[in-house]
């Protein structure tokens, strides 16, 4: 069952990218010459982008099998989305910035495969088929992509065409926003490469944490403070007792969970308390008034923290006792470097106007959480 599951994320994933980068053959060449660069140099980067695919790709397959594939096939998926923003947000890029970003986020010149993705993906599918079929598997798989290519050239290149028409957008805002979707892409990527089986089961759970983390980084106490007070223009004694009630009532909420983890297991409690808070998280700016958003609020974290505790004791259990101390800083080093970048996405958002969508980031990240995290564990008990 695993097995079919993970083959159908792999066919997935790979129509995913490659719809991408068939979004990004289209107008590759044409946005490095909208902003400026010469033939001579758009040659040169091209060139030199596919020269730093390949070391890439060697140096990821390489060490692949040490570290774990999944790791490698997600990393490379947050690179994808660095590169994504460099080319839709920086506004006068240098040379040297588009070189490093199209050769460490796998741009494609061509539309075609590039990087380490297709060779770890073939690596796990070898080993989830039988010898007699692997021949046939590849071939569908290759078919995938081609389609895949191809109708990501066509969208591209119509929506282009559509948006320029209707919403009167430069051809250079129009190349922006591809490149943004290809970033998102990277997002949706590192998602569906979050369900695939591995052994290591701490760097899965820590890639897991990292993310949640990262979404919950999206609205820390200080910048949910900040937005009840650039949107409703209340006082800090307000801001004080908001956060005051929010925590205690998280506080009494985590001793809670103890006891619900003891009825529907540790992995039930995570997810089905995590679930309706987040989807309160979302609610928290349609509000039509202040009381009714700090209410959402309230009740968000009343059950939000119910997963900390579970969280950790689940840890606890799946490795073994000489590994725990291990164990345990690996998975809290993941949950604060993903931490440390939701602030900054917030900061982008507040300052275009767009703080709103920092709540349904939170919440639309958390909740994919969840639900990886039950795909991924629900079957899997602590032993120890």
């Amino acid at each position: 069952m695993s097995a079919r599951r993970d083959i159908a994320v792999l066919f997935l994933t790979r129509t995913v990218r490659l719809t991408a980068y068939g979004t990004i053959g289209v107008i590759l060449a044409l946005y490095l010459s909208a902003i400026g660069l010469g033939n001579d140099q758009l040659g040169i980067l091209l060139t030199l982008t596919l020269l730093g695919d390949s070391v890439i790709s060697l140096a990821v397959t390489r060490w692949a099998d040490r570290i774990g594939r999944r790791f490698m096939l997600i990393s490379s998926c947050l690179l994808m989305v660095l590169s994504g923003l460099v080319y839709g947000e920086v506004s006068h890029p240098s040379f040297a910035l588009l070189l490093v970003a199209a050769t460490i986020g796998v741009l494609s010149p061509s539309g075609n495969e590039v990087g380490p993705f297709m060779a770890l993906e073939q690596s796990i599918l070898s080993e989830l088929v039988t010898p007699q079929n692997r021949t046939h598997v590849f071939a569908w798989y290759n078919l995938v992509g081609y389609s895949a290519t191809a109708l990501g050239a066509l969208a591209a290149g119509g929506a282009l065409t559509w948006a320029q028409r209707v919403y009167g957008i430069s051809e250079l805002e129009g190349y922006r926003a591809v490149f943004l979707q290809y970033g998102i892409i990277g997002g949706m990527l590192l998602v569906l490469f979050m369900l695939l089986t591995e052994q290591r089961i701490v760097v899965h759970l820590s890639v897991l944490f990292a993310a949640d983390s990262f979404a919950g980084g999206l609205l820390t106490g200080t910048l949910l403070a900040y937005y009840f007070q650039t949107k409703y223009g209340v006082s800090t004694a307000y801001l004080g007792s908001l956060l005051f009630g929010a925590n205690l009532l998280a506080a009494v909420s985590s001793l809670l969970s103890g006891y619900v983890a003891a009825r529907i297991g540790l992995i039930n409690t995570m997810v089905f308390t995590h679930l309706p808070s987040n989807i309160l998280m979302l609610l928290v700016p349609l509000m039509p008034n202040l009381r009714l958003a700090a209410l959402m609020v309230f009740l968000r974290f009343s059950i939000s923290q119910m997963d900390v505790a579970p969280r950790a004791s689940y840890v606890a259990g799946v490795v073994r006792p000489d590994e725990r101390t291990a164990a345990m800083g690996i998975v809290n080093i993941a949950k604060s470097i993903g931490a440390a970048f939701g602030p900054l996405l917030t900061g982008w958002l507040a300052e275009r106007g767009l703080f709103h969508w920092s709540f349904y980031l939170c919440g639309g990240l958390k909740i994919l959480y969840d639900l990886a995290l039950l795909w991924s564990f629900a079957h899997v008990k602590p032993e120890h």
